[in-house]
């Protein structure tokens, strides 16, 4: 239907209307910014305005200062100031614009004249300085009646300039969009202040009927920043203000006394918005009206207060917002850095992911360059060392054509064949072959003394190349672990801080219910067997209430046993005390260990290691480097050295066995061995993992029963390339881990089946204790030696318990669901 208009429709009509609007006000921002701020019409109002500011009747700081500052920082920009200032002075005065006009002229000599040297910031307070008191001692040298007064206010104006560039050369720039900041300092924000009431004592005497101007807009501004910063920027800026205009003029000094007052009130009020903190104003100014000037004053006071509040309700609120952005303590200004934060984290986590992926692609590369060496490399080596034995026997003889060109296969294969023979070692078995060949070529015997003679480079070079393929798998494997531990970083660092209003209400309420004062409290996880608390809390007198109380009324909210990990406790009464509460793992595990040196000598070439590894882990090793003494044990404490510093990197155990294989092989051509027995036991769900590398078998005693865990792996170091073999088994609380070195299963003389010897001395101890099992393992095999260690003995006992909690949860009144 032609006429009909559907709701959709109108909806459409006020979504394109609403976006021209938004359209419309963004271009006109733009054209405002660009006018003022880039063309300079900003600094020349300012300016025009500083050219009045006139203090204590008859000292003017500001014009050559606002000029100086000007000129060192936006040079572009001094000319227009200048006349921006001169035409301010001349609308208050022809002698001001003339004291004025000379100041200026007399610094711009001083800086042609000092042009040249480095550091003009740390100069231009002097030029500023001698500037101002050489006009004023020129234009007082014209006239007769100048009294003492008149110099010291001549020096005062002088000095005051000179501070006064100071302030304004950190002004300035934030009225320029080439310097961003995330946030002003405070003494940004107090030069800043300075600026702005300098600019309103240039409006003193404006008025409208009975509206001073300069009140109205000094009060709109304590307005504005009390409801951005609070009380402490509101009265700040009214101190501030109210100084510099009572200055200006001398009967309003009470204003300082209102601007401040209001500007506390205001601050603290904030909360109810504009309209509280236009009450603040409206409070200040009765009170400090009537104390000030009495009921007369108080009618064109309270005016100039309407005013101020009303134009502070028209101020669009998303201009408010965004000079609260550079306020520290605001909620924008937080939200603003927590947008920062991350904007940051999210490149960091970004840039760690390209580098997991980098190092993914070069190890890709390097293992599929290694697939493509291997399978030509046999070929190819085989082809190069027979074309080197040809170069140097058949080349010159004479049945070269009827051997390789009439008889290509054949002698190929003959040559292949004893090439083989002799790389084996096995050619002087081979007599057919042998009389063959020699019945086949007419320099058989040269042929053959050739080849054993280029049969040593070719096995060192077969060798070397071997050692280099595996030099490439080795680092094909480490970039593969790191490219998966800068995986799991970069998802960690994604991770934001859950909120957990359900459970802080509940734990604040239930505390607060039992008599504790919370003054802060941060919950940055609550994952099973992973919860991170943070709390401080006020004690008058600490009996241990963080253990006994608040950890157990967690406990009782989360379902889950939580301990105390950390505290601070307050040395003075009435103290915030701070607490790090955490999950508790269901099982800890008790260890001891009993060990002996060859002979009862002092160094042992075994080593053993127990370790956390983070996240719940914690890893239980023993390394025996082969031989005795002190090269068996550097060995041994090496292997588990790297090991532990492998594993807590976060790479998987499999990965870092091999790893440490490989270093161990690869870095000499000595032979340094050792063997590595490693247990990683998860102590949330009492798994372990069982890694063994060379060594002898181990046992987990269960009541009266026996569970041996072994493996068939050679030492680290003995081969370059091999598969970890991994053993898993599932722990129960009471269990006990006995792992050893072979000079404890090895250890026992006269004993034919140590299996099972060990399982009945094992069997038959009566006690529980790690350490005592330790102990005396190691005592019945020196026995059954007459006292006699003919081997490094280590031992190492650990014992599965549940953890059992101190202190029992306690129940909790729950809000009904």
């Amino acid at each position: 239907m032609m006429g009909s208009i559907t709701r959709g429709s109108v909806k459409a009509m006020k979504g394109n209307g609403a976006h021209t609007l938004d359209k419309w006000k963004r271009k006109m921002g733009e054209q405002v910014k660009v006018f003022f701020i880039e063309r300079g019409w900003l600094l020349f109002l300012v300016g025009f305005l500083l050219g009045r500011a006139v203090v204590l009747s008859s000292v003017s700081p500001f014009a050559l200062s606002f000029l100086a500052s000007v000129w060192l920082m936006r040079k572009g920009k001094s000319l227009k100031v200048m006349f921006a200032v001169l035409a301010g002075s001349i609308t208050l005065h022809w002698h001001h614009s003339i004291y004025v006009f000379l100041a200026m002229m007399l610094f711009f000599v001083f800086a042609f004249i000092f042009h040249k040297f480095r550091n003009q910031q740390k100069l231009l307070p002097f030029f500023v300085f001698f500037a101002s008191i050489g006009t004023r001692s020129t234009l007082y040298s014209f006239s007769s009646d100048i009294e003492a007064y008149d110099w010291m206010l001549a020096v005062v104006e002088a000095g005051l300039s000179a501070i006064l560039v100071l302030i304004f050369m950190q002004s300035i720039p934030l009225l320029s969009p080439k310097r961003f900041k995330q946030s002003l300092k405070n003494e940004e924000i107090v030069c800043m202040i300075i600026l702005l009431a300098s600019v309103l004592t240039g409006t003193i005497g404006w008025q409208i009927y009975d509206v001073s101007l300069e009140q109205v807009l000094s009060r709109y501004l304590v307005l504005w920043l009390a409801y951005v910063g609070g009380a402490a920027i509101g009265s700040t800026v009214g101190v501030v203000t109210g100084l510099i205009l009572s200055l200006a003029n001398v009967a309003s000094l009470y204003q300082m006394s209102l601007l401040a007052f209001s500007g506390l009130l205001g601050g603290l009020l904030k909360d109810g918005k504009k309209l509280g903190v236009g009450m603040g104003l409206f409070v200040g100014t009765l009170l400090i009206g009537i104390y000030g000037e009495g009921f007369e004053a108080l009618a064109p006071s309270l005016l100039e207060t309407s005013v101020a509040v009303l134009i502070f309700l028209l101020t669009p609120e998303s201009w408010i917002r965004k000079l609260a952005r550079y306020i520290p303590g605001t909620n924008e200004h937080s939200q603003q850095q927590e947008q920062y934060l991350q904007k940051v984290r999210n490149v960091t986590a970004n840039r760690v992911d390209q580098f997991s992926q980098v190092f993914q692609a070069l190890s890709k590369s390097f293992s599929q360059v290694q697939l493509q060496v291997e399978d030509d490399q046999d070929t190819r080596e085989t082809d190069y060392f027979l074309s080197n034995v040809t170069e140097k026997t058949c080349q010159s003889c004479f049945k070269k054509d009827r051997c390789w060109a009439q008889n290509f296969e054949q002698t190929y294969g003959y040559m292949q064949e004893m090439m083989t023979s002799l790389d084996e070692g096995t050619f002087q078995n081979k007599r057919k072959l042998q009389m063959d060949f020699e019945k086949h070529c007419a320099k058989s015997s040269k042929v053959i003394e050739t080849m054993n003679h280029e049969l040593s480079f070719y096995q060192a070079n077969k060798r070397l190349k071997k050692q280099v393929l595996e030099s490439r798998r080795f680092v094909a494997e480490q970039l593969n672990g790191v490219s998966e531990v800068m995986g799991d970083f970069a998802k960690e660092i994604l991770k934001e801080r859950e909120n957990h209003d359900f459970q802080e209400e509940e734990i604040v309420e239930a505390l607060k219910s039992m008599g504790f004062e919370i003054e802060q409290m941060e919950i940055y996880s609550l994952d099973a067997g992973n919860v991170d608390i943070e709390m401080t809390l006020s004690f008058y007198d600490y009996k241990g209430e963080g253990a006994k109380i608040v950890a157990p009324v967690i406990s009782e909210i989360l379902d889950e046993t939580i301990v105390v990990k950390q505290e601070e406790i307050s040395p003075f009464p009435n103290g915030y005390c701070y607490f790090s509460f955490g999950s508790a793992r269901k099982y800890v595990i008790d260890t001891g260990v009993s060990h002996a040196a060859k002979d009862g000598g002092l160094v042992s070439g075994d080593s053993y290691s127990t370790m956390e590894l983070g996240a719940g882990k914690y890893a239980v090793a023993i390394s025996d480097g082969m031989g005795n003494g002190e090269r068996a044990h550097v060995e041994s404490m090496e292997t588990l050295r790297l090991l532990q510093q492998i594993l807590q990197s976060g790479i998987e155990e499999r990965v870092a066995i091999k790893s440490i294989n490989s270093i161990l092989s690869l870095r000499t051509t000595d032979e340094i061995f050792s063997t590595l027995d490693l247990a990683v036991v998860d102590l949330h769900d009492a798994a372990v993992k069982f890694l063994k590398i060379g060594s002898t078998p181990s046992f987990i005693k269960r009541g009266d029963q026996l569970i041996k865990i072994e493996s068939s792996n050679l030492p680290i170091g003995i081969i370059k390339e091999f598969e970890v073999d991994v053993v898993s088994e599932e722990l129960k609380a009471g269990d006990i881990l006995i792992m050893m070195s072979d000079g404890i299963f090895e250890g026992p003389k006269h004993v034919e089946n140590v299996d099972q010897w060990l399982k009945r001395k094992i069997r038959d101890m009566k006690t529980e204790d790690p350490q005592d099992i330790a102990d005396l393992l190691l005592e019945e095999v020196v026995r059954t030696r007459s006292g006699a260690i003919e081997d490094d003995m280590t031992v190492v006992v650990a014992k599965i318990n549940r953890n059992v909690p101190e202190w029992a949860a306690i129940p909790v009144m729950r809000n009904a669901q």
